[in-house]
């Protein structure tokens, strides 16, 4: 894993802990960390090496929202463009809608939400605006017990970024979710543990520990290549209109896998033994994969 400015990254017995590392800001967000962590989870998808990854914050806070002290359109957009769905639906990835008018906070949360790796948040402080949003997409959030969490766009003019308009829904109910973008009020940890959003809440002392140990499990002595696969199924056959859609990608799944690490899986099943699977993300992904970019 290359070095970033903003992000300090450590790898240890297969586990990626990205930190936000802008302590003297709060960790607050700017376009550069955009990047940072588009290129890092980009990078986690093509190293063997990692199997889950842990994202975490440097001091006191996991990130306070958008740096608001930078010059010009905080954002980084370029206010002489004048887009239209249509544009961003057909140039997505030119140079002037990528840079000039995609939200900065969405292009990170869609490097998550395709990332190949199991993703952990642990929030370690205040998570404000896109502190708070980058997290939806990570499947599992763990904070501190003195965490707060902020969805408090409509405080300061603007709507709800990073895909989060998707996600929060999804992790707390509708009702939940327009009330704590309505209102922008800080939400503690107990109350977002209550309402779904958090899976744990720890002392400030055990959340690595907690972090990593959940890693472990996760990771353990699985197939990376069928982790892979279920991570996506799970987040996006949710979102299919029926069960049979469902049903047809899990066959195409199974059908392959049963062939690679599937087959491993259960001949060291009968054979009472640890399986050793083989099968590698950078290389060994099934034909279907990814089907959702296919008719």
């Amino acid at each position: 894993m290359k070095s970033f400015s903003t992000l300090a990254c450590d790898v240890h017995d297969r586990v990626l802990t990205i930190t936000l590392n802008r302590p003297e800001r709060r960790n607050t967000f700017t376009v550069q960390m955009a990047d940072d962590l588009v290129e890092a989870f980009t990078q986690v998808n093509f190293d063997d090496g990692i199997g889950a990854v842990i994202v975490t914050g440097a001091g006191k806070s996991f990130c306070a929202g958008m740096d608001l002290s930078v010059g010009g359109n905080v954002f980084g957009l370029d206010e002489s463009l004048r887009p239209t769905l249509t544009d961003l639906r057909q140039r997505l990835h030119e140079p002037a809608m990528e840079r000039g008018v995609r939200d900065t906070g969405g292009r990170v949360v869609l490097s998550i939400f395709q990332c190949t790796k199991p993703v952990i948040a642990a929030i370690n402080g205040d998570a404000v605006g896109v502190g708070a949003t980058m997290t939806l997409p990570m499947d599992f959030r763990l904070a501190t017990d003195g965490a707060r969490i902020g969805f408090v766009f409509a405080r300061i003019g603007i709507v709800p970024e990073s895909c989060s308009s998707w996600f929060l829904p999804r992790l707390v109910g509708m009702q939940k979710a327009l009330e704590w973008c309505y209102t922008g009020e800080l939400i503690s940890a107990a109350d977002a543990q209550a309402a779904g959003l958090l899976r744990s809440v720890v002392t400030a002392d055990n959340l690595l520990v907690e972090a990593r140990t959940l890693a472990q499990r996760i990771i353990g002595n699985h197939s990376a290549v069928a982790m892979a696969v279920t991570r996506q199924m799970l987040w996006r056959n949710s979102t299919l209109p029926s069960a049979l859609e469902a049903h047809l990608v899990e066959s195409l799944a199974v059908f392959e896998l049963s062939q690679s690490d599937g087959r491993e899986g259960v001949r060291a099943f009968l054979e009472k033994r640890p399986p050793k699977f083989v099968s590698k993300v950078s290389s060994d992904m099934p034909q279907m994969y990814p089907w959702w970019d296919r008719d």
